[in-house]
């Protein structure tokens, strides 16, 4: 998401004619993304955020938005997670106590809801499971302590499930569709949001942070059936899913309410994301490795 996150910040500024910077910081461990970014005006700044050195090194700006954290791989690697996700925050609120900072965040921090109800709103207390949702709630707690500590304005940004072409919830069960590979039903339910308008709330919500850290939930209005998506799938694709267990009565819903009173609804829709990651397999279009583990249950990642 992040040098999309970038590119589009940099449109904006282009079309806005104003004079701003777009700065990506990261290991830039991809080949080539540095160069590419750079190419299209965006500043970058090869950085191991937990080296502390490099870290205080980095430029002071009025505006932040945070995306570094671990997922995928964390079960086997709890300490790094925790360091990433937890300790690293501290590092980063104190070191850039004079920005504006939109923390990314995910609805993992709550428990699991009713499928029958609405989602869970950003009142419902946080009940994270498992250690990769415990230590996002400690990244968002750290960020709350220093926004209060600091008088540091933030907003913690509860993002469920978004979706490119190239990765994401409905990518992959369309691809166990198409492969004839078991799609799991243990966990029935989910949101899901393009990536792209993810990314423009994204920069919005830096209009909208605050002392206390305000949270928000970011996520698409429906609560999408997967036995269904992967029937409406199979229509497109010319096969036949393959299911395996039951639906249960719980998932990791998110209500997004607030954020549609703040942005509007989303821009592209679910069958818009669904024909055009159909399209996308069909052409033989590249995809990611990093699988969302989406049935998972117990927290484990």
């Amino acid at each position: 998401m992040g040098p999309d996150l970038a590119r589009k910040a940099k449109q904006a500024i282009d079309i806005a004619g104003v004079k701003k910077r777009v700065i990506g910081v990261a290991r830039f461990t991809e080949k080539g993304l540095e160069e590419q970014l750079n190419s299209e005006g965006i500043e970058t700044i090869k950085c191991d955020l937990l080296n502390d050195v490099q870290l205080q090194a980095l430029p002071e700006v009025k505006n932040i938005i945070y995306m570094a954290g671990m997922k995928f791989g964390t079960t086997g690697n709890e300490s790094l997670t925790w360091a990433m996700n937890s300790y690293l925050p501290g590092r980063v609120a104190e070191k850039f106590k004079d920005s504006r900072i939109v923390v990314f965040s995910t609805g993992n921090v709550y428990p699991l809801v009713p499928v029958t109800g609405q989602g869970a709103t950003e009142n419902l207390a946080a009940e994270p499971i498992g250690e990769y949702g415990q230590s996002c709630l400690g990244r968002e707690r750290m960020f709350q302590y220093f926004s209060a500590k600091n008088n540091t304005p933030a907003l913690i940004y509860r993002l469920n499930y978004a979706n490119d072409v190239t990765y994401g919830v409905l990518m992959e069960i369309a691809k166990s569709v198409r492969d004839g590979q078991p799609i799991d039903l243990t966990m029935g339910t989910a949101s899901v949001i393009w990536q792209g308008d993810a990314n423009e709330i994204a920069i919005r919500c830096l209009h909208h942070c605050n002392v206390p850290a305000k949270i928000l939930n970011v996520t698409g209005p429906e609560i999408v059936s997967f036995r269904w998506l992967a029937e409406e799938f199979g229509k497109m694709l010319k096969a036949t899913p393959v299911f395996i267990n039951e639906e249960q009565s719980t998932s990791f819903l998110s209500n997004a309410a607030e954020c549609f009173r703040l942005f509007g609804y989303p821009k592209v829709t679910l069958k818009q994301m669904m024909e055009v990651i159909a399209e996308w397999l069909v052409q033989g279009g590249k995809l990611l490795s990093k699988p969302t583990h989406y049935a998972e249950r117990k927290g484990k990642y």
